[in-house]
């Protein structure tokens, strides 16, 4: 059967309709991809933002006002939103488990945990 196959001299075409081109096909050596980055200073160039009004906001006036909503909570030891703070040792925490993890920490360690949240609390 394997000879019958050879026999037949079945050509093939070099590209098949339904395949995807490959890029190499596409673009040969040297040639352009198509997508070009642009750096914020071409942005800024090709966007003519001086002649937007002064409050309208763009990339050149990035300023944005305080946020009326409060600070989240961020447990220190896990990063998720940790709404309760130990009384002795003044971390936050998001569960339990993690309460009891703060409480079994030795003081040098809540202190370095308070040293990264810039917070100055002393502890006796």
């Amino acid at each position: 059967m394997e000879q019958e196959v050879i026999e037949s001299e079945m050509v093939l075409p070099t590209h098949l309709s339904f395949k995807k081109i490959q890029m190499y096909e596409k673009y040969p050596k040297g040639q352009a991809r198509g997508r070009h980055w642009k750096h914020l200073k071409q942005i800024i160039q090709a966007e003519n933002y001086q002649n937007y009004p002064a409050d309208e906001p763009n990339y050149v006036n990035i300023e944005s006002p305080p946020s009326m909503h409060p600070r989240k909570q961020i447990c220190d030891i896990t990063g998720f939103e940790g709404p309760y703070s130990d009384p002795r040792t003044h971390l936050r925490y998001a569960n339990t488990e993690v309460f009891k993890v703060i409480r079994s920490l030795p003081n040098e360690y809540v202190q370095r945990y308070l040293a990264l949240r810039n917070a100055a609390v002393v502890l006796k």
